[in-house]
Order: C-alpha cells, then structure tokens, then sequence
C-alpha cells in the first residue's frame, strides 16, 4: 500500500505550475535573441520581468518552508528524495533574492545584451560599460546576499547556481594544474604542427548552404527535427525546452567551420535537453545535472567525437555535396583542419588545445570583479596582459574581439565560464571510458556508427538528470569524481603522438 505523501504532492504540483511558466519564458527569451525585431526589445523585457517576478513570487511563498519540513518526515522513495532535495535547493536559492532584485536583474541585462549587439560590433567598449555598470551591480548584489545566506565566498556563491558545491578553492586546484602543463603543450603542438601542409578551403561558402550543411550534420549526430530547430543569433546558443529545443549558430561566408562547429557545439547541448527523462519533467530532478555536465555533453560532441578523425570521414562528403569537390575536403586533411592549434582572438573559436586558456582568463577577471578587486575600466588592461601571458595574442584596442566577445557578462552570467573547462575534462572522462568499453571506437565512428557514444551518454548522463549530485553521478558513469588527467593524456596522444 502506498502511504500518503500530501506536503510533497503539494511541492511536486507547484514545481509543475513554474515548469509551464519557464516554459514560456525560455521560447520568449529565444525569441528575444534569434528573431525579435529591435523595436521589441522594451516591451518584451519588460514582459519576461514580469514573468520572472511571478515566478519569484510562487518559489518564495512562506508556505514552502513548512511543506519542505513537513515532506521530509513523509514515507518517500528515492527518486522523491532527490527531487525534494532539488526542491529545497531551488527554494533556498529564491529565497536569498528579494524580488525588485529579480526584476532588475532581468530589465538590466535585457537592456545590456541588445545594446551590446552593435556595440560589439562598433568596438565601443566605453558605450558598453555605461549599461554594464549596472549588470555588475545587480550581479555584485546577489553574489553578496547568496553570499550571507551560505557563508561562502561571493564567487563561490554564484558559481553554485551553475555549477553546485564547486569552489574556487577546487577551481584553482584544477586550472593551476592546468596553468603548469598548458602553456608548453600548446607550444610543442605548434612546433611540430609547423612542419604539417594543410590546404585551406576557398570559398565564399554561402550562408544558405553552410545551413544545409549544419542541418545534415545534426541529422548525423540524431538531433530530433520534430522537436527543435536551428536558426541565426549574434552568439550561439541552446534554449527553449526539452520538447522544443531552439539551437542557433552564426555564419561567415569567408568560412564554414566556425558555424559547423559550432552547430555540432550546441547539438550537444540539443540532445541532452531532448533525451531528458520525460517521466520526470515538470520537476526539479529532472533538469541538466549542473552546466558543467551540460557543458561536458557539448564538448564530447565538439572536441571529442567532432574533432576526431573518424568523424572527419564522415564530415568529407557532406562538405562536398554542399560546396562541391575541392582538396581541402580530403579527409586527412579536414582532419588537419579541425586539429590546427592556432592561438587566437575568439573563444568560441579557439582550437580544444588553447580553449582552456581563454577560460582561466575569464574566471581571473570576473573573480575580481564580482570580488570588488577592479572595476569595469580595468578590464581591458588585464585581458591584454592575459592574453598575452596564455597565448601570445596582442589584443590592445581591439575590444570587439577581446573582452566584448561574449554574451555571459551582458546577460550577468557571472559564475558560468569555469563550466566550460570542467565540462571539457568530463567530456575527455566519459569519452576514456567510453573507448574502455568499445576499444573500436574510431573505426566505429569512422564507419558512421555512432551509437557506443548516443547509447552510453544517453544511460549514464542523459536519462539521469539530477536524480545524484555531481560527484555521485561522475562516479557512477565513468568510476571516478572529476579527474583532470584524463583530459590531458588525449591530447597528448592526438597532437604529439603519445600513446
């Protein structure tokens, strides 16, 4: 007999309402970014603050405290026990911000993210600062109140909206590892890579037949056309819902790999969404473990199956029957091409060697801002001298291709980069043990069979949501908790040749 749960049934009912409300806002927030006319932009920011504030509302009725007391003395099974847990996170969160700060946030970055499309594009890194000033306030006001709500550090706290229970304390454990070997890996790949001849495609590639090409590959990688799609934004990004997942991408016609790997980037991110469990959705348990998980899925898809050489001989004929016949579309060689370690200007770019570079700059820089160690004015100072320190890369003036590139500081993403590089050493973990299983792997991959990686993904990360926290869902899937090594060994491997 199944004993009564009614102060959880309550919790799950409500948890229900806020899904179908975050539906909303998700396809007007894709909207917002991929097709909105400019002229929207007020009326529809002011729309999804109010939204926002609603939902606020509903996490922060003083009724959810007793509910979650009282469900935690109910007879619930295991899955009931994660998402109150789940529940009991969201609601301390919500909690720690008054509404007018929900909705500030909202207006702020709305204002920041559309003026920063042509500001970006102008270089007009002092018109940026005068909206940004006040993402920052925002951002420094609910790092400090998350802050007193949990007792950890400023940073900390906002890094856990992303990525829960992760420090910088571990951060740094991570990145100064990474710190000490990246520097001379990405020198020994240039010096041996120097003496390699890669052909370089000629273009134009025009914009409507790189969309074609994007789409083929998406269909390769099983992305479920029935349930999303793939259109153009300033930034590329995945958003809507698990039903209705909304991809974008950007196109150059001077280069068509940048928006294909991009393209395959946020597929990774499609499919996750798309093959969440969908017994559960509506409730907490059954969102992205955490955005470095979410991120480990689309850099398996990018770095580690798109970069790789098997893949590069399916990739052949799809360029091809795009772009028509040309050598550089011989496999070895594309192979060549999505392997090139060239440092540069652009993150979402960058090759997987000197990616993590751009990232240990970033998290540098907006610690001490959210810390209130600098200011905006000092930000272009330190991302010169990083850049030159990690890579090499003179970016003096040049903003729109420096510290105005992304999207996260406008939006007040603060907290989100270090994913990025935690996610990559996920993706090299579940990708080591994936070939552990299937020691054919690249022959596999190379006869187009891609299955050992849907399957594995979709058992060990995809289906299990956040029913176990990090560490536990890591070390179901692969054996072990987070493990930097693994994303060093293969990188060895494929660019110097060390088994």
């Amino acid at each position: 007999m199944t004993l009564p749960t009614p102060a959880y049934d309550a919790l799950a009912a409500q948890s229900r309402r806020l899904h179908h409300f975050d539906h909303l806002r998700a396809i007007a927030s894709w909207d917002q970014a991929a097709m909105m006319p400019p002229k929207g932009n007020d009326a529809r920011a002011a729309a999804v603050a109010e939204l926002s504030a609603l939902m606020h509302r509903i996490r922060t009725d003083p009724a959810a405290a007793a509910e979650i007391e009282r469900a935690e003395q109910e007879p619930l099974d295991d899955f009931q026990r994660a998402n109150l847990r789940e529940i009991r996170r969201e609601w301390r969160l919500a909690n720690a911000l008054p509404e007018s700060l929900v909705q500030a946030r909202s207006l702020a970055t709305a204002r920041c993210e559309h003026a920063w499309r042509t500001q970006r594009p102008a270089n007009d890194w002092a018109g940026f600062v005068v909206n940004f000033r006040e993402v920052l306030r925002v951002g420094r006001e609910e790092a400090r109140l998350l802050s007193e709500q949990t007792g950890v550090s400023k940073y900390d706290a906002l890094m856990d909206r992303y990525e829960p229970g992760m420090t910088c304390a571990e951060v740094d454990r991570v990145f100064g590892d990474l710190r000490g070997w990246l520097p001379s890996l990405i020198a020994q790949v240039q010096a041996r890579q120097a003496g390699e001849t890669t052909i370089e495609p000629v273009g134009p590639f025009p914009v409507e037949a790189q969309r074609r090409l994007c789409e083929d590959v998406m269909r390769l990688l099983d992305f479920d056309f029935e349930g999303g799609r793939l259109d153009a934004s300033t930034h590329p990004f995945s958003g809507g819902v698990p039903e209705d997942v909304r991809l974008t991408t950007r196109y150059r016609e001077d280069g068509f790999l940048q928006s294909l790997m991009g393209t395959i980037h946020e597929t990774g991110h499609g499919r996750y969404e798309q093959n969440r469990p969908r017994g559960w959705l509506g409730q907490p348990v059954s969102n992205a473990r955490s955005m470095a998980i979410h991120e480990s899925q689309s850099l398996a898809f990018e770095m580690q199956l798109g970069c790789s050489r098997g893949f590069a001989q399916l990739l052949a004929p799809l360029a091809i029957r795009h772009f028509g016949a040309q050598p550089a579309f011989e496999p070895d060689n594309l192979y060549r091409l999505l392997t090139r370690v060239n440092p540069g200007f652009i993150r979402v770019d960058a090759d997987e060697v000197t990616y993590p570079a751009h990232i240990l700059l970033r998290y540098q820089v907006e610690r001490a801002l959210i810390e209130g160690e600098i200011e905006p004015e000092d930000i272009p100072s330190l991302w010169d001298a990083g850049m030159q320190s990690l890579l090499g890369v003179d970016t003096r003036g040049n903003f729109r291709n420096g510290p105005l590139q992304d999207v996260h500081w406008p939006e007040g993403l603060f907290g989100y980069f270090p994913c990025y590089t935690l996610g990559a050493m996920y993706a090299a973990q579940w990708f080591a043990t994936i070939r552990r299983a299937h020691p054919d792997l690249d022959g596999r991959i190379a006869a187009g069979d891609l299955s050992p990686v849907f399957d594995w993904l979709r058992e060990q990360v995809w289906l299990q949501a956040s029913r176990w926290p990090t560490g536990e869902l890591a070390q179901r899937a692969s054996g072990e908790a987070l493990n930097p090594l693994p994303s060093r060994r293969p990188l060895e491997a494929r660019y110097l040749g060390r088994g």
